[in-house]
């Protein structure tokens, strides 16, 4: 009888890579594609592949991925290399204390602007639990209704957005952190259609200038909603249209808030005295450049 010939065994497959192995591969990726901090933000995209916390993480580095990880985690890199912000592919950025949602066709939220939740909260100290009425004009993704209203309890906020995918984004911001008894959505153009009596006002209204915009990242330039970000050609224009409205919207005693481009401070205060208001503070963010204006309106002569 003559015998077959067995076919020869299969090599053993390739170890599922680690963790930190995936990490480390994924960083050498986002590296060569020019991504600042790559191995923080490799650490977030298997995070959010994996579906594991920072301490998870941290307690089992050497855990191997599954083929489902490293497929999503693969998508995820190749996301990023391309120069999609992380934030983007994972659908939400942190902001303040809160987790916010990242939604397609509105503005990412930045640190910077945190420094203008910071300002605001100084600057109403003393009246942490008072029922303050908020306005935040051009609302976005509604993280500084939402991180105002965490700090101030007996608050109450009419966020106002001429975009309605912004205004779909405030008002479920507003609902995943529980807000929404306390915040009202509005879509309209800054606050032409609105009546006065608001303690507290702000704005991140777009301020880069037009010409500037094609030289901007990738991740802002492509991916940040041009409604968002055109300020016109001295990046002043929407401040212009704000401004103009504040004597009548602003309450005794109030204050108004606005970020502005890294250069652009002594113009926004220049702005502001126009329609008599007399500058409260003026900020920096964390990079040391002047980032939030602050005013009140001027008393009157006697």
């Amino acid at each position: 009888m003559k015998l077959g010939v067995g076919k020869k065994p299969a090599a053993d497959s390739p170890p599922a890579p680690t963790r930190i192995e995936a990490i480390g591969s994924v960083a050498d990726r986002l590296e060569a594609a020019g991504v600042e901090h790559p191995e923080d933000e490799a650490r977030a995209l298997l995070r959010g592949a994996a579906g594991l916390t920072r301490l998870e993480l941290a307690l089992a580095p050497r855990a191997p991925l599954s083929e489902d990880e490293s497929r999503i985690l693969s998508d995820y890199a190749a996301r990023r290399a391309a120069r999609e912000p992380v934030s983007r592919i994972l659908g939400e950025r942190g902001f303040w204390t809160l987790d916010l949602t990242v939604a397609p066709g509105v503005l990412d939220p930045r640190p910077d602007t945190e420094t203008l939740v910071e300002t605001a909260l100084s600057l109403v100290a003393g009246k942490h639990d008072s029922p303050l009425a908020i306005l935040d004009l051009g609302s976005g993704s509604g993280a500084i209704a939402c991180a105002l209203l965490s700090e101030l309890p007996a608050a109450w906020a009419l966020a106002v957005d001429l975009s309605p995918e912004a205004c779909a984004a405030t008002a479920a911001n507003l609902g995943r952190c529980g807000f929404s008894d306390r915040a009202y959505v509005v879509r309209g153009r800054w606050a032409e259609a609105l009546q006065g009596g608001f303690d507290l006002i702000v704005a991140n209204p777009p301020y880069v200038r037009s010409d500037d915009i094609a030289g901007l990242d990738p991740e802002v330039r492509l991916h940040d909603p041009a409604l968002a970000l055109d300020g016109g050609a001295d990046g002043l224009d929407c401040y212009r249209e704000i401004f103009g409205d504040l004597p009548r919207l602003l309450a005794e005693d109030a204050v108004v808030l606005v970020e502005v481009g890294f250069d652009q401070a002594a113009s926004v205060a220049a702005l502001l005295a126009v329609h008599g208001l007399q500058i409260e503070r003026v900020a920096r963010d964390a990079g040391g450049r002047e980032r939030i204006v602050a005013a009140r309106l001027a008393p009157s002569p006697t």
